[in-house]
C-alpha cells in the first residue's frame, strides 16, 4: 500500500516544479518564445519552490524541518501566484491600456538598483501583455497561476497536515 509521507509529498512537488521549468525552457529554446521580465520572476518562484521541495525530499526532515521547508515553498508559490496573476491581468487589458514595452531585464539589472528594477518589472510592460502560446484556452501566465495555486495547496497541506509523522519513523 502506498503511504504518502512528507518526503514523498516533497518529491512530487519537486518533480512538478522541474517539469514546469523544463517546459518553460522548451518553449524558450525549441519554440523561440523569449520570457518577459514577469516570466523570469515566475521561473524564479518555481525554482525556489522546487528547491525547497527537493530539500524536503532528500533530507526527509522531521516535523519542524517539514514545516520550515513547506513554509518556504508556500511563500515562493504565493509570490509566484501574485506575479502570474499580475501578468494575467496585464494580458486582459485592452490594447490601448497596455503599458509601453520597457527595457530588458538584463539592462535594468545592470543600470538600476534592485529595488527600482523590481518595481519596474512588477509594473509590467507591453511584452508582458503578449500571449504567444495557449493550451486549452489558457496562456503561459494563466497556466503558471494554476500551477502556483496547486503547488501552494500541496505544500500548504504538508505544512498544516495534522498528525504528521516524520519519514524516519514511517514503515
Amino acid at each position: 500500500m502506498f503511504h504518502l509521507t512528507p518526503r514523498r509529498g516533497f518529491a512530487l512537488g519537486a518533480l512538478a516544479c522541474a517539469g514546469l521549468l523544463g517546459f518553460g525552457y522548451f518553449l524558450q529554446y525549441a519554440r523561440g518564445l523569449e520570457p518577459c521580465p514577469l516570466c523570469v520572476l515566475q521561473r524564479l518562484a518555481f525554482l525556489v519552490t522546487g528547491v525547497a521541495c527537493l530539500l524536503g525530499a532528500v533530507l526527509g526532515p522531521g516535523r519542524l524541518g517539514t514545516r520550515l521547508l513547506a513554509g518556504l515553498a508556500l511563500l515562493a508559490a504565493t509570490l509566484g501566484a501574485g506575479v502570474a496573476g499580475r501578468q494575467v491581468w496585464l494580458q486582459s487589458l485592452p490594447a490601448d491600456q497596455v503599458p509601453a514595452c520597457g527595457p530588458g531585464l538584463d539592462y535594468m539589472l545592470e543600470t538600476f538598483p534592485l529595488s527600482k528594477t523590481l518595481t519596474m518589472v512588477l509594473r509590467g510592460s507591453g511584452e508582458c501583455a503578449e500571449n504567444a502560446w495557449q493550451f486549452l484556452g489558457l496562456g503561459i501566465a494563466a497556466w503558471a497561476l494554476v500551477w502556483f495555486v496547486l503547488l501552494g495547496a500541496w505544500v500548504g497541506h504538508l505544512l498544516l497536515r495534522p498528525g504528521m509523522t516524520p519519514d524516519r519513523t514511517s514503515p
